[in-house]
């Protein structure tokens, strides 16, 4: 391994004088001296040494971040942002995928913690979580996002669901549509709740009761939502419309539709949720709640990177919007090539 007294040999200077040129210390070295150790750096491909310099610094700039599936465009797209947002700011992104299962979720977490993370970001898998009382006692700054989660000291950054639930069901009511149906999440995770919730609300306020119309819970993937759109769309009282709690699950719901001969949207519109990439190239494309992927990951890592900063900060509660993205599946114009926004949440 090559050192700092390598260098400073190559160079003809001092080890001090080399450490001075890396931290970019407050002594000046004269601009020859500097060119010269800077050569010998690149001539021996000298590398800092990355532990022994967080030991002095107290930092590791790394944060962590652990999703629940990352094979899930929706989590992929978000760690993407995450991960950009925080390299810019000189942080390297330690992922952990948890595979929706609990003990694997708290495995990472250890992990990362043991690996002296500046900060954790954490969107919880649908639990139980039995790392949350192993976590609470921790100084490690630490983000929950997307779900709600019961962590002391934790800033939560979130979509409006509920807004975004209403939204589509509403718009779906102004397609004429009369019986809507509702293909969610797994209970208990906080954007099904409250995506549901929304869905409800909407029929409600239209006058409908919600009661008289179908809802299953299924987890957020293509094959889970094909065989709820099988199931509902084949009973002899299927709905006319389906709000779709994620983009993924309605790319299922096509499939199960055409398989049954149904057309979307004449005979079943669609609104889904969450404005991944493909949604746009389904046929019909889908008309889908788009989560603000760049606010989100970027408030999230903001607020992160400010809190190691400074460790007083107080927690913090930021809830985005969602912004409804009219396609063809629900029976607007499909617009080739493109989209078309015609709403925002509040």
């Amino acid at each position: 391994m090559v050192t700092r007294r390598d260098v400073a040999r190559l160079a003809g200077t001092s080890e001090a004088l080399v450490s001075y040129v890396l931290n970019d210390g407050p002594r000046r070295v004269a601009p020859h001296t500097r060119e010269r150790i800077l050569a010998a750096i690149e001539q021996l491909g000298y590398r800092p040494n990355a532990v022994a310099r967080s030991l002095k610094t107290s930092r590791t700039m790394t944060f962590g971040l652990v999703v629940p599936d990352n094979s899930n465009p929706f989590f992929a797209e978000l760690a993407r942002v995450i991960e950009d947002v925080g390299f810019a700011s000189g942080y390297t992104m330690l992922l952990g995928n948890a595979m929706g299962d609990d003990a694997r979720e708290a495995t990472y977490i250890r992990t990362l913690l043991d690996r002296q993370v500046d900060g954790l970001i954490v969107v919880p898998a649908h639990g139980p979580h039995s790392w949350v009382t192993e976590l609470s006692d921790q100084a490690v700054p630490r983000l929950v996002l997307d779900r709600e989660l019961d962590l002391p000291g934790a800033t939560h950054v979130l979509t409006d669901n509920e807004d975004g639930g209403y939204q589509a069901t509403t718009h779906l009511l102004g397609h004429g549509r009369e019986r809507i149906g509702c293909i969610a999440g797994l209970e208990g995770i906080h954007p099904t709740v409250d995506r549901v919730a929304g869905w409800r609300r909407a029929l409600t306020d239209a006058g409908r009761d919600p009661a008289a119309s179908p809802v299953t819970h299924v987890p957020f993937g293509r094959a889970d939502g094909y065989r709820a759109g099988r199931r509902m769309l084949a009973d002899a009282q299927r709905p006319d419309a389906l709000f779709v709690a994620s983009d993924e699950q309605a790319i299922g719901v096509l499939r199960a539709a055409a398989e049954l001969g149904l057309r979307v949207p004449d005979d079943v519109a669609v609104c889904a949720f969450d404005g991944i990439d493909g949604s746009e190239y389904t046929v019909p494309a889908l008309t889908t709640m788009r989560q603000p992927f760049d606010d989100l990951g970027r408030s999230a890592v903001e607020w992160l990177l400010a809190k190691i900063a400074e460790p007083t900060l107080p927690v913090r509660r930021i809830v985005h919007p969602t912004t409804l993205v009219a396609r063809g599946s629900c029976g607007c114009p499909d617009p080739a090539g493109g989209d078309s926004t015609i709403g925002a949440g509040l």
